[in-house]
């Protein structure tokens, strides 16, 4: 998909999940990320893109998630910490966002503690009382049970759980 001198993003294969799980534990434990269950990660692999490095070793990942005709939610993006800073993550979230246009998406959602990164890439900090989407819209997402359109639509069920998250949108 990109190129560049030192690392390839391509989509993600089945044998990628357990370095993705590997580099997702640390942020687990200091609770950056939501952990989940290897069935789930496994399911999602045709949303999620890796980073690799000249070796092939995936050093990122993250995915788009399809919420809804022109909305999606950028999840799990991280970056190993021996890449931080060297532009993985924001060719990780390029390529994510390229990926979420090429879906028909409009608008992309995050639910993050990055929030200057995100800022950086264009997204801004939904307010409490954002209209999100239109109100037969919203009913029909109340139908979900995913958790990541609960954490879209701030329903309280979910709040223990992302104490502290910042929910953001960007208009692609």
């Amino acid at each position: 998909m990109s190129e560049g001198p030192e690392i390839q993003i391509r989509n993600a294969r089945t044998a990628d999940v357990l370095r993705m799980v590997e580099l997702m534990d640390p942020l687990v434990s200091r609770r950056i990320l939501l952990g989940k269950d290897l069935v789930d990660l496994y399911a999602a692999v045709p949303e999620f893109l890796v980073a690799v490095d000249p070796e092939g070793n995936v050093i990122g990942y993250g995915a788009v998630h399809v919420m809804w005709e022109q909305l999606g939610e950028v999840r799990t993006l991280g970056v190993s910490e021996e890449w931080l800073g060297r532009g993985v993550g924001h060719r990780l979230l390029e390529a994510l966002e390229q990926r979420a246009i090429d879906l028909g998406l409009k608008q992309l959602f995050c639910l993050t503690f990055e929030t200057s990164f995100f800022e950086r890439h264009g997204f801004g900090e939904v307010g409490e009382d954002t209209e999100l989407v239109a109100a037969e819209v919203y009913a029909e997402l109340l139908r979900s049970n995913d958790e990541g359109v609960a954490e879209f639509l701030d329903l309280a069920r979910v709040k223990p759980n992302t104490l502290g998250n910042t929910r953001m949108l960007k208009h692609l």
